[in-house]
């Protein structure tokens, strides 16, 4: 590919270096090509064909090449074929030509851009393979865009080489005719720049923004098509209905009652949803009791002599409610009455894009939010549904800590309980089918988990399938496929921690024929619309990400533009994601990845610091981990950063700041932290990444001018 790119540099510098050298410009203006008029249309009457195949390679080289004088060649091309010969030649020899500018401003410049500028063009890249066609047509139509402009740009993008070509034809065809038929008249023509008026100009500018227009138009008017036909209410009895009292409906609730529109929140469980009762809190008080527990058994590293203590599961777990019950209020009906929220137990069915039944009641509003959030995915293996497996919902049931406790899952809830019961006093053996836990992380992430996990006696299976379960008296026996063969693997307890499923049935979207996403996710737009227009979904059921913060995210721009759509509309943007995995060490994450950033094509490079040389994490007896840094190549722009270690979820917040308001690493590294914590770890990551890129070629002259200043 390389030599391939050098030899079209070199035809193409010598081709424009040779245009230049023999100084052919001069015969491509207008001057030049009036004197030879007359000779060129005899010459064209009597060779025609030789004529047109010269005038053709001609134009094709002059456009790939990007040289100026198209106009004028148009112009000839009209003044000897005619117009119908002229529009002909014209029209495809431009087209070869500027797609053979766009094929070489690919071959030569897109890799580079794309590598280096790769995740600020996300979003472009997206835009162009949805609407490229689009946006390539509009362009085309006005002769005010540099043609050679066009091909550059266009060049560097997603859009297909065979649209590309027919698409660039159409669109300049119009400009191709008015320019060829002008050819005709090219012997009193006095300049190009005359050779057209500024009302024909603004014509063409107008034909070109029209289908932008019409767009948008039909965007105001259609915003999406629904696929089935409802009759609109005359009046609404709510302005907001939201569906789902978990972290995305409280917050959407919460929003619309500030703006004092009418709420009302249907919850059919619990209010709070899973992060208050069966996942964020109840998992992070069960960690905190683990890591007590583990802190016991480190007692004598801290000078602490005959420090015992006997785990009580049973009192573990009901602190674990006490927990759940300080937090409860938050959530509770009673605050959310008095912030003005109509709150209603129930089953809520969607009945039409403006109403919502409740029992017997029937509320009409301008806009629905579905917020029903996930449950856990339970796979079809065989046996499994003869066994009592956990969940992470109903694990909080458990009052005896199972004396073997196999975990189907190596993701983050997986990880997290499977060490939390382990270090309580469980024996766990942990199975995932995908290569590594923690798949979604860089290897060196997993890896320190891994040893973490396995120092503290867990077995743990990667690369596994299970293929079946069997019941036994004591509980049950995995059968999985391993890379070392067949394994049977017993157990007391099972917990099935794989994922999460979106809670997309049950309450009407079938009957409304709901689109959803590959992942069984509601398919919604930037703004979280649906397919129907008043219809928005945020949280785990609408995804990308299955996180309380996200959902709480999401939910401030599904309810804004559900309540202000129609003045404005409200992009959700996932540029600056963070998420953390509360294992031991901590596992934090903003942005991307080592293999992330591979797999777009993203020119990187990497900063690491590592923890265990940093004063406060030596003395508070957790000297590990480490800070790991993505920068753009060439610069100190924050691409993601990942954190392994203690408290690593707190000490992501300064780079999720800093990549929220576009702060480089130079920034981080010029703010002061206090001493001794472990926020100074970031410092040192950026202090790190400013002295590789210390001059040291300048530093022996350094020492000579200071050895100077001393006499």
């Amino acid at each position: 590919m390389k030599s391939i790119k050098l030899l079209v540099v070199l035809v193409i510098a010598s081709l424009v270096a040779a245009f230049f050298a023999l100084d052919l410009g001069r015969y491509m203006t207008l001057d030049f090509v009036q004197s030879q008029l007359q000779g060129l249309q005899d010459y064209g009457r009597e060779n025609f064909f030789t004529l047109a195949v010269a005038y053709f390679a001609v134009y094709v080289a002059a456009t790939a090449l990007s040289i100026p004088g198209s106009v004028v060649i148009t112009l000839v091309g009209g003044a000897i074929f005619g117009l119908w010969w002229g529009t002909l030649l014209v029209s495809f020899a431009s087209t070869i030509g500027a797609t053979l500018a766009f094929l070489s401003a690919r071959l030569l410049l897109r890799d580079w851009v794309q590598s280096r500028f790769g995740n600020s063009l996300k979003a472009i890249n997206a835009g162009m393979e949805k609407d490229g066609n689009f946006y390539l047509f509009s362009l085309r139509i006005v002769p005010i865009f540099p043609f050679f402009l066009v091909n550059l740009v266009m060049g560097l993008t997603p859009i297909r080489v065979i649209p590309y070509f027919f698409i660039s034809q159409l669109g300049m065809l119009m400009a191709t005719i008015i320019y060829v038929n002008a050819g005709a008249e090219l012997a009193q023509i006095e300049s190009v720049s005359g050779l057209i008026s500024p009302s024909m100009l603004l014509s063409l500018a107008a034909l070109g923004v029209l289908p932008w227009l019409a767009r948008g138009l039909l965007g105001l008017l259609r915003p999406a098509r629904a696929p089935v036909s409802f009759k609109r209410p005359t009046r609404f009895d709510a302005n907001v209905v939201v569906i789902g009292a978990g972290s995305a409906g409280l917050v959407s609730s919460i929003i619309a009652a500030g703006a004092k529109a009418k709420v009302v929140l249907i919850e059919r469980h619990r209010m709070g949803g899973d992060c208050l009762n069966t996942g964020c809190v109840p998992s992070k008080a069960l960690i905190r009791s683990a890591r007590i527990a583990d802190y016991l058994k480190r007692a004598t590293e801290f000078g602490i002599d005959g420090a015992t203590g006997q785990v009580n599961f049973a009192r573990i777990m009901a602190r674990v409610q006490v927990v759940i019950a300080r937090i409860e209020p938050h959530d509770s009906v009673e605050r959310f009455t008095s912030l003005g929220v109509e709150c209603v137990a129930g089953e809520a069915v969607i009945t039409s894009p403006w109403s919502v039944q409740v029992g017997e009641r029937t509320i009409t509003t301008r806009a629905i939010v579905v917020a029903t959030g996930a449950r856990p995915f339970v796979p079809p293996i065989p046996g499994l549904d003869q066994i009592a497996y956990l969940t992470s919902d109903s694990l909080w049931e458990l009052r005896e800590l199972p004396c073997r406790l196999l975990v189907l899952g190596g993701g983050a809830i997986g990880c997290e309980l499977a060490q939390s019961f382990a270090r309580l006093g469980s024996q766990v053996t942990l199975v995932d089918q995908a290569p590594r836990i923690m798949p979604r992380e860089d290897e060196d992430v997993s890896a320190v988990v891994l040893e973490r996990f396995q120092a503290a006696g867990i077995t743990v299976h990667t690369g596994c399938r299970a293929t079946a379960f069997t019941a036994t008296a004591e509980g049950g026996v995995l059968h999985a496929e391993g890379a070392a063969g067949s394994l049977e693997i017993g157990f007391d307890k099972v917990l099935v921690a794989i994922g999460r499923k979106a809670n997309v049935e049950g309450f009407g979207l079938e009957a409304l024929e709901m689109p959803l996403t590959e992942r069984g996710l509601i398919k919604v737009n930037a703004q979280l619309q649906t397919v129907y227009p008043s219809i928005y979904a945020c949280g785990d059921v609408a995804g990308p990400y299955q996180f309380t913060h996200m959902a709480s995210f999401q939910a401030w721009y599904a309810t804004l533009n559900a309540l202000a759509g129609r003045l404005k509309k409200f992009n959700v943007n996932y540029r600056v994601v963070p998420w953390a995995t509360f294992t031991d060490p901590e596992v934090a994450r903003v942005g991307l990845n080592e293999q992330e950033a591979r797999e777009q094509g993203i020119a990187f490079e990497v900063t690491r610091y590592a923890i265990d040389d940093l004063d406060r994490a030596i003395a508070d007896g957790e000297a590990h981990g480490f800070v790991k840094v993505l920068t753009l190549a060439g610069s100190d722009r924050i691409l993601g950063a990942t954190i392994v270690g203690y408290h690593a979820a707190e000490l992501i917040t300064e780079f999720v700041l800093a990549m929220t308001h576009g702060l480089g690493l130079k920034k981080i590294g010029a703010t002061t932290h206090i001493y001794p914590t472990l926020a100074e770890s970031n410092r040192f990551a950026a202090n790190a990444w400013r002295n590789a890129r210390i001059p040291t070629h300048l530093l022996p002259w350094a020492e000579r001018y200071f050895r100077w200043r001393r006499g």
